[in-house]
C-alpha cells in the first residue's frame, strides 16, 4: 500500500514538472525573447523569463545590490551569438552562453558565462565565466513593470538595453570582423 502511494506521489510530481516544463507560457515569469540582427545574417539572440514587478521594490530590495543575479526569472538568461563580438572589454566568440548580472545603484557588471543550461541561482560558475565587464546605468524615464532585454541595432552594434523598475542598464555588443 505505501509502495503504490509513493509511485502515485511520484507520478503526480512528474507530471506536473513535465507540464510546467512543456507550457512556460503559464508561469509567473513567462518567456521572452529579444534579437538583433547584424550584417550579413548574423544575429544576437537573448532568451529569458520576464518576471513582474508588481507593487514590489525590485533593485537593493527582491535584488540585492553587489550579489550575482540570473537576470530575469527561471533559467539562466541565454545569450546566442552567430558572431564574433566584442562586448565590453571581452572578446565573445560565436556561440551560446548565459548572462548574468551584479547590480548596483550607479554601476552593473555584465557577467558571460560558458555554461549553458542550468537553471538561475544559486550562481556557482565562477569557474567557467569568460569573463565580467561593466554596463552603464541610467534612469528609465518611466516605470517598467515587466522585466525587460531589449537591443538598439546600428550598424554592427547592438546596444543591449536591459530595464526593470526604475533602472536600465546598458552595453554595447559590436560585430568583430
Amino acid at each position: 500500500m505505501r509502495v503504490r502511494t509513493v509511485l502515485v506521489l511520484l507520478l503526480v510530481a512528474f507530471a506536473t514538472l513535465a507540464f510546467c516544463q512543456r507550457d512556460k507560457s503559464q508561469r509567473p515569469s513567462p518567456p521572452a525573447q529579444a534579437q538583433c540582427s547584424l550584417p550579413e545574417g548574423k544575429t544576437i539572440t537573448v532568451n529569458y523569463s520576464s518576471p513582474r514587478a508588481k507593487g514590489r521594490k525590485i533593485f537593493g530590495d527582491l535584488v540585492p545590490y553587489g550579489e550575482v543575479w540570473r537576470t530575469g526569472a527561471n533559467e539562466a538568461t541565454a545569450l546566442t551569438t552567430t558572431a564574433n563580438l566584442s562586448v565590453g572589454s571581452l572578446a565573445v566568440q560565436a556561440g551560446n552562453y548565459t548572462i548574468f548580472t551584479v547590480p548596483n545603484q550607479d554601476k552593473w557588471t555584465l557577467i558571460i558565462n560558458k555554461k549553458t543550461g542550468e537553471w538561475g541561482i544559486p550562481y556557482n560558475y565562477e569557474s567557467e565565466e569568460l569573463g565580467r565587464t561593466d554596463m552603464k546605468v541610467s534612469q528609465t524615464p518611466s516605470p517598467v513593470e515587466n522585466f525587460t532585454i531589449a537591443f538598439d541595432q546600428t550598424g554592427v552594434s547592438c546596444q543591449m538595453n536591459i530595464s526593470w523598475e526604475s533602472t536600465k542598464a546598458s552595453i554595447a555588443l559590436v560585430e568583430k570582423k
